[in-house]
Formats: C-alpha cells, sequence, structure tokens
C-alpha cells in the first residue's frame, strides 16, 4: 500500500474491532527549544492527510513546549494485535472553529474541566481546583462553558510514518513510509 493515513486507518480500524478500550491512546513525545525531551499520553481525535489530532490546553507543558518546538512524535501500540505505529512530523494548532467545533462535542463534565484547570501548573490545594470549578459551573449552569481561548488542537503532520508488526522470535516487519513533496517513499527496514 502506498498510502500511509490509508494504512493506519486499517489497522486503526482493526484495534477498535478487536476490542482494545482506547485505541486512539497515544504517546506524544515533545522536546523543549534545547532539546529536553518529554512524553505523555493522549488521546487522538482524527486522522486524515493533513495529520494526526488531538486537543489540549495550549499552556500545559506540552502546549509550551510545541509553542518553542514545532516537531512532535507519536507512538500507538496495540499489544493484543502485535502492532504499533510511529509518527513524527511538525505541529501547528488547527483553527479556532474546528477546536469550538470538537470542543462543543465534549462531554458537559470534561468542557468544566477543560476551563477549570490550569493544566501542568502548581495549585495550592485539589480545595482551590474544586472551588474554580465550582464557580464555573454556578456561572455556567445553563449551556456550559465556553471553549476557553487556552485550549484547543493541534495536527501533526506526518514526515515520517513507520508501522511495526511483531513477528516470530523477533523477526519483526517494519515499514517506514517518508513524505517526499506530495507523496511517500516506502521503505522495508531489518528489524
Amino acid at each position: 500500500m502506498t498510502d500511509p493515513i490509508r494504512k493506519f486507518n486499517r489497522w486503526f480500524d482493526a484495534a477498535a474491532k478487536a476490542g482494545i478500550k482506547e485505541p486512539n491512546a497515544m504517546t506524544l513525545a515533545t522536546a523543549t527549544r534545547d532539546g529536553k525531551p518529554s512524553a505523555r499520553m493522549v488521546l487522538l481525535k482524527g486522522v486524515d492527510h493533513g495529520g494526526f489530532v488531538f486537543f489540549t490546553n495550549y499552556e500545559s507543558r506540552k502546549g509550551r513546549e510545541l509553542a518553542q518546538n514545532a516537531r512532535a512524535a507519536l507512538v500507538f501500540y496495540w499489544e493484543p494485535l502485535g502492532r504499533q505505529v510511529r509518527v513524527t512530523g511538525r505541529v501547528s494548532r488547527v483553527t479556532a472553529k474546528e477546536s469550538d467545533e470538537y470542543f462543543a462535542t465534549r462531554h458537559l463534565g470534561s468542557r468544566y474541566s477543560a476551563s477549570a484547570s490550569n493544566q501542568s501548573r502548581v495549585i495550592a490545594s485539589r480545595a482551590v481546583l474544586e472551588r474554580k470549578l465550582a464557580r464555573l459551573k454556578e456561572k455556567y449552569r445553563d449551556d456550559g462553558p465556553p471553549r476557553p481561548i487556552h485550549w484547543g488542537g493541534f495536527r501533526v503532520q506526518p514526515d515520517e510514518i513507520e508501522f511495526w508488526q511483531a513477528g516470530e522470535f523477533r523477526l519483526h516487519d517494519r515499514v517506514r513510509y517518508r513524505r517526499r513533496g506530495s507523496s511517500w517513499v516506502m521503505d522495508r527496514l531489518s528489524p
């Protein structure tokens, strides 16, 4: 297959059909301007030929790192299928419209949480967060809070996508796609 996005969607669908609880869970690795790395789990919320989309607080550690260094790596691992997908590429924010549309689909409780949390920032106590949440619920009791300006989506535009399939006796199958202009070059890698 010459289209890695179509291949990813097939693998993703297979993971969902296999009953994997959160097939969209992925490790997101970022780095500061000077190269200090960090990684965490986030959820994929969309993928198309434009890239892989996730949403977060822009002022969180990952948001600040992406503002300094707009490159990231993603890893999906579906252990029951013996499959892994690695993605690297440039990162950009999605449009405000895309962020608004996705925010409106979130569970009301998750919208309140996104509004209440200064993600990755030190707080004095859990009670501080709970008081802020209570004030927001009182203020926006009818329709819930609007999308905070500091919350939205990022799109990882892949330069490289690698598919790894576990093989017997660790003789794994690895196929890498590298972007060349508007097309992809495929390489088979040794395990």
